[in-house]
């Protein structure tokens, strides 16, 4: 339900803020700009859609080969004490925990393309838990949450964007945003558990999450330790080492289960086929009120306003300049970047502007595109307090970038 009144709200938003430029300060251009948007962004999200066809029937067909070999059941396994505290309404080995683990993995490496195929995959086996098929579970509430709020250990896309800009050292917002997503996915953590009355206090919970902080200390140590060369060339490696021993581990797992490996991938592909053209509907719906929204300049009224408010309080205000990517992320994660690139080019790629702009960009999901997608895939339409939530992590993980980019770059 909340979806609907957000995608109504952009609209209703947009046309007010078009209008009134037209009638007061005679912009003749904002509602054709407005209307381009619409037929644009409707383009822009049936290509990303039927885009994920391949990617969808690659990486579940490869889950389908892991499930049937026992690899899924395995690595659900690993992380069944934590997952079973805070995923509680899900039965203990379950492949949903498999899938989830996937699907954090993907997103930690900055693997956003394969972390969506394998999230669709877990968002199927929490619908098949659901009791109430129209309206979101508790299981399926707390995974989107820890899904939007980003945690990234290896930032490819970003640090491939400041090179590509010219960055003397594209590495250097590595650790910034390590820092600030971690602190959004606990925010996540924390507001989910506290609605759903889940007692975080618990050891096993404590222990995970303290080897998680540790962890987290010592990739920003180890990464702190090397030469800006060095972080971008093996954090690629990582990735693709990481891909690729997957990749081979379930068929190798398949094959001595004695599966057809090949079958299983074709059949876990089909589905992938038919999630990749179910979701179309729901990312055009979104990604057009967004286009509309932000074609309208209400995004940029609503950064002025942030600006005077900061101003009046005489706080400093340098932030505020890359504010448009922060505010853009959670509902555009294209248009995120196009704001990266553009505070980049007018700032200058090595600012304190270019990078905080990098930091947000890296730091946050895109809350709005991911519920449209996940939630329409499996037919969920009431989605309770999942973007209360969500966008509760987003505001955390932007307040934690903003003083760690002060910290380091200011």
């Amino acid at each position: 339900m909340i979806l609907n009144y957000i995608w109504v709200g952009f609209f209703l938003i947009a046309f007010a803020t078009g209008l009134m430029k037209l009638l007061f300060w005679g912009d003749t251009a904002v509602l054709p700009a407005m209307v381009d948007s619409l037929f644009s962004m409707a383009e822009t999200g049936a290509t990303i859609s039927l885009g994920y066809i391949g990617l969808m029937t690659l990486w579940l067909g490869i889950m389908k080969i892991g499930e049937a070999g026992g690899m899924v059941n395995f690595m659900a396994k690993l992380v069944a004490p934590f997952f079973t505290r805070i995923f509680p309404d899900v039965p203990k080995g379950h492949p949903a925990h498999g899938s989830m683990m996937m699907n954090f993995a993907a997103n930690m490496l900055g693997l956003d393309n394969s972390a969506t195929p394998l999230g669709l995959k877990a968002m199927g086996h929490l619908q098949e838990l659901n009791a109430n098929k129209d309206t979101a579970s508790n299981a399926q509430i707390m995974f989107l949450v820890l899904n939007t709020s980003g945690l990234t250990i290896i930032p490819i896309s970003v640090i491939t964007l400041r090179a590509a800009n010219g960055a003397v050292n594209p590495t250097d917002i590595f650790v910034p945003i390590l820092i600030a997503t971690f602190v959004a996915s606990l925010a996540g953590l924390i507001a989910v558990s506290v609605v759903q009355r889940i007692k975080l206090f618990q050891p096993v919970i404590l222990a995970y999450l303290g080897g998680a902080t540790a962890f987290i200390g010592g990739m920003t140590a180890y990464f702190g330790s090397l030469e800006p060369t060095e972080i971008q060339a093996q954090s690629t490696q990582v990735a693709a080492i990481v891909i690729l021993t997957l990749i081979i581990t379930f068929i190798v797992a398949g094959v001595r289960s004695k599966i057809d490996v090949y079958d299983n991938f074709i059949e876990g592909a089909k589905e992938g086929f038919g999630v990749a053209i179910k979701i179309i509907p729901f990312l055009v719906g979104m990604l057009v009120a967004i286009g509309v929204f932000r074609a309208s300049g209400a995004m940029n009224e609503m950064v002025g306003a942030v600006a005077w408010i900061v101003g009046s309080l005489g706080v400093n205000t340098d932030f505020v300049d890359a504010l448009p990517t922060a505010m853009m992320k959670p509902l555009s994660g294209s248009g995120a970047r196009g704001m990266a690139v553009e505070a980049m080019q007018n700032y200058g790629v090595d600012s304190f502007v270019g990078r905080l702009a990098c930091v947000f960009q890296g730091s946050t999901e895109t809350t709005f595109y991911t519920l449209a997608v996940y939630f329409g895939a499996v037919g969920v339409k009431r989605t309770r307090y999942t973007v209360t939530c969500g966008l509760l992590a987003d505001a955390v993980g932007i307040i934690a970038a903003i003083f760690v980019a002060y910290l380091f770059f200011h």
